[in-house]
């Protein structure tokens, strides 16, 4: 039975077998992430707009939610790497009831308050009708979302990243369909607009929750432990808290920050908002490729280091960072390189495409540095070590990007390239601060199970 077992993880358990569904699903995300502006876009431009705002609420509270399902993951691969299976169990279940319990109640204030939140975001009247339609519908059924990441993250844990890459390309398919139909009214169908797309967004992800879950029950091959829904371990409890917690100020830090940026950047026109979008878009390519190397590690470390193989989750975390800088290298290049034929697609603006190159050219050097950065936070968490990033990235997003963006971008009249050169000042001392913290191996105290846990397989 041992042997089986070690064999089976061995199989399931490589960086490139976790990371490719992983990075897949992150970039259907990112494609179909803007589905319903981008088809809404045929429909009316005031529909868009109104989506546009209700979306930013939306995704504002699901890095809410991320705090369970981030705690959950590490947990999760700690125990099983102890060959702790039934307390891995336990953790998923309680993390689902958790999640649900939470996203429930921020439901009902986003469909209780709707028209209060749009109005103090100073929507103006004539699209508060469609806003508050969609984050009423959407909004009432985010707690659907929360599982979704919740699930999606036990089922990263044990290894399948497959099935929950297969689940996100068939609701988005789903999504596609769905909006086709409720837009554009083919085959008699009626128009329902942006209300329509609100069901449409809400039921996908009503169906991909409820595949989610059978996927799950069918792979635990033993039943589970229902009743850690109800009943709550204490200890599971802090220990849930003690790492999503912290990851999910350190989101919301981020996010906070680059509203301020995105302040600094609409004093400096309009050539240089769309400039910045463009290129941001661009970007996000080279940064799915660090975000998917990442979690994979993520998950290889958290099962060594609950298997308390300090030596090789060292190495692993080594190896996939110089994975991670040499692909963000190599693609970021390429698409500076082809600059001018990416970004014209979106533009014929000389000034937009000559400073756009410049910035992606300046990536060249940022996207390494997110990377580095990136890995070594995912790293840290994974072994138990979640408090040491926030600190640090709070330091650094508000004293250095923040700080750096208003200096060199506004005061010395810089503009977007002074901006960016305190992201990649960010980025880069961040990620020594990381490395030194991982080379220091003090994140071996930090694991949530201890020597005298630890069951032998």
């Amino acid at each position: 039975m041992k042997d089986k077992k070690e064999e089976i993880h061995k199989k399931k358990l490589t960086l490139f077998a976790l990371t490719w569904p992983i990075f897949i699903e992150l970039l259907l995300n990112m494609l179909m992430g803007n589905a319903d502006t981008l088809m809404l876009s045929q429909y009316s431009d005031s529909s868009v707009a109104a989506v546009g705002v209700s979306n930013q609420i939306i995704s504002f509270v699901i890095v809410m939610f991320s705090f369970v399902a981030t705690g959950s993951s590490i947990l999760i691969t700690q125990n099983l790497g102890a060959y702790l299976e039934h307390d891995a169990r336990k953790i998923a279940v309680t993390s689902i009831s958790l999640n649900l319990i939470f996203s429930l109640f921020i439901s009902i204030v986003l469909y209780v308050s709707s028209d209060l939140i749009l109005t103090l975001m100073g929507l103006p009247v004539e699209l508060m009708g469609e806003a508050s339609s969609y984050l009423n519908i959407v909004g009432g059924f985010i707690f659907i979302q929360a599982l979704i990441s919740t699930v999606s993250a036990i089922l990263r844990s044990y290894g399948f990243t497959k099935d929950t890459m297969f689940v996100v390309i068939g609701m988005n398919i789903l999504n596609v369909i769905g909006n086709y139909l409720v837009i554009f009214g083919p085959f008699g169908f009626p128009i329902l607009g942006v209300e329509g797309v609100a069901y449409t967004t809400a039921i996908c992800r009503l169906v991909g929750f409820v595949c989610l879950i059978i996927i799950l029950v069918k792979r635990m091959e033993v039943t589970l432990p229902w009743a850690s829904f109800f009943k709550y371990d204490k200890g599971h409890i802090k220990n849930l808290l003690n790492i999503g917690v912290p990851a999910a100020g350190e989101e919301l830090s981020f996010n906070a920050s680059q509203v301020v940026i995105t302040i600094f950047v609409t004093q400096l026109g309009t050539a240089a908002i769309t400039t910045k979008v463009y290129v941001q878009n661009l970007m996000m390519f080279i940064y799915v490729f660090s975000i998917a190397i990442s979690q994979g590690t993520q998950i290889l470390i958290g099962h060594l280091v609950g298997a308390q193989d300090y030596d090789t989750a060292y190495k692993r975390a080594i190896k996939s960072l110089q994975i991670s800088i040499l692909i963000t290298l190599v693609s970021g290049s390429i698409i500076y390189f082809s600059s001018d034929l990416l970004l014209g697609i979106f533009t014929y603006d000389a000034s937009i495409l000559e400073l756009g190159s410049v910035l992606l050219l300046m990536t060249v050097i940022l996207e390494p540095g997110r990377a580095f950065n990136l890995n070594l936070v995912f790293a840290l968490r994974a072994a138990g070590d979640a408090r040491f990033p926030v600190y640090i990235g709070i330091a650094t997003m508000w004293g250095i990007s923040v700080a750096f963006a208003w200096f060199f971008g506004i005061y010395l009249e810089w503009g977007l390239i002074g901006i960016w050169l305190g992201f990649i000042a960010d980025e880069w001392i961040r990620g020594i601060f990381m490395l030194r913290r991982w080379r220091s191996k003090i994140w071996i105290s930090k694991s949530f199970v201890k020597k005298e846990d630890k069951v032998a397989p």
